[in-house]
């Protein structure tokens, strides 16, 4: 599997043009999928993703297809599509995808309807390929330019792991393996949410040293969920939790960031997104919900939330948290 022939990536979006691009160049021929016949006929015609990455020129062996008969031949496969299509995704892939194809998920987030993790969606609906995630601090810009990146890579069995790190890494996007999938996947979803919580912060004006508190309280509320559900303390701490978190509470690049942000300057939240997708407005709710099934103090998310669902105003959200008693940091 190190010199993979074939990879498919599902979902033409800046992230999945990006990873095509990675993919590239390992010298793998790379399919670049998606459902949208005229923005395919736009990159192959154009050669870079102008919608949504423009600029940033795609790489010769990106190989962009509306066919999903194409990813047949793929002995890997990254599914870069929200975390709520991510089912159907697999439900169209069952046809052509050859048994024992990993199936590498790019999403971050927790299936609203189920509660289900992203690993579980794939187990569930294409039992006999492997999940895995890919999952850290990393800006589809950065990437598709080849800035030095180092992410995450995870999955049930350690061979497997190490061997996907293998086709998928390159110099500039190092790649580091572990058999911790929970503990990934639990890192890329619940910061989302809580860098709702940091745009919304920084567009109130409350300053850097609440951006910080914010951002060390979130990550308590992350480990502690975290914990709960399996995940190992060391994963979150490392780059798909801890350092994913650094990265997307301070810059504008994240979508969740900047829809914090948007929040925070008065924007309603039909604005307030841009047309652009949050992977954290969509999580919010399940993580609040699972929380709570698991006793799980999460006050941070729960106000982001309650903002999001119109139940409380940003100005209500800050002062909920700040009249909150005191207590033992630990």
């Amino acid at each position: 599997m190190t010199q993979a022939r074939t990879i498919a990536v599902l979902g033409a979006g800046s992230w999945g043009t990006a990873l095509a691009n990675v993919t590239a160049r390992t010298g793998a021929d790379t399919v670049l999928w998606a459902r949208n016949e005229a923005h395919i006929g736009e990159l192959c015609a154009e050669r870079q993703n102008r919608r949504r990455l423009p600029g940033i020129a795609l790489e010769a062996g990106v190989r962009p297809s509306a066919k999903l008969t194409d990813v047949a031949q793929a002995s890997i496969i990254l599914a870069v599509v929200p975390a709520q299509a991510l089912r159907a995704m697999c439900e169209q892939l069952k046809p052509v995808v050859a048994e024992g194809v990993p199936i590498v998920v790019c999403a971050k987030g927790i299936e609203r309807q189920t509660g289900q993790f992203m690993s579980d969606v794939v187990a569930d609906v294409l039992p006999r390929n492997p999940p895995a995630i890919l999952s850290g601090p990393s800006f589809a810009t950065d990437v598709a330019k080849g800035l030095p990146t180092a992410v995450t890579l995870a999955a049930h069995d350690e061979t497997l792991a190490r061997d996907l790190v293998g086709a998928l890494g390159i110099p500039s996007f190092r790649l580091y393996h572990s058999v911790d999938l929970r503990g990934v996947e639990i890192g890329g979803a619940a910061k989302n949410v809580l860098a709702i919580a940091c745009g919304i912060a920084q567009g109130r004006g409350l300053g850097a040293s609440a951006g910080a508190a914010l951002v060390a309280r979130g990550f308590a509320e992350l480990m502690r969920f975290g914990h709960e559900y399996g995940a190992r303390p060391q994963t979150l701490m490392g780059l798909s939790g801890l350092g994913d978190l650094v990265l997307t509470c301070g810059s504008e690049q994240s979508r969740n960031f900047s829809l914090g942000l948007a929040l925070g300057r008065g924007e309603n939240i039909a604005s307030a997104s841009g047309g652009k997708l949050a992977e954290g407005a969509f999580t919010a709710s399940i993580l609040v919900e699972m929380a709570k099934m698991r006793g799980v103090d999460m006050p941070i998310a729960q106000s982001v939330d309650a903002v999001l669902g119109e139940r409380i105003t940003v100005r209500e959200a800050i002062e909920a948290l700040l009249m909150r008693p005191s207590k033992s940091e630990i």
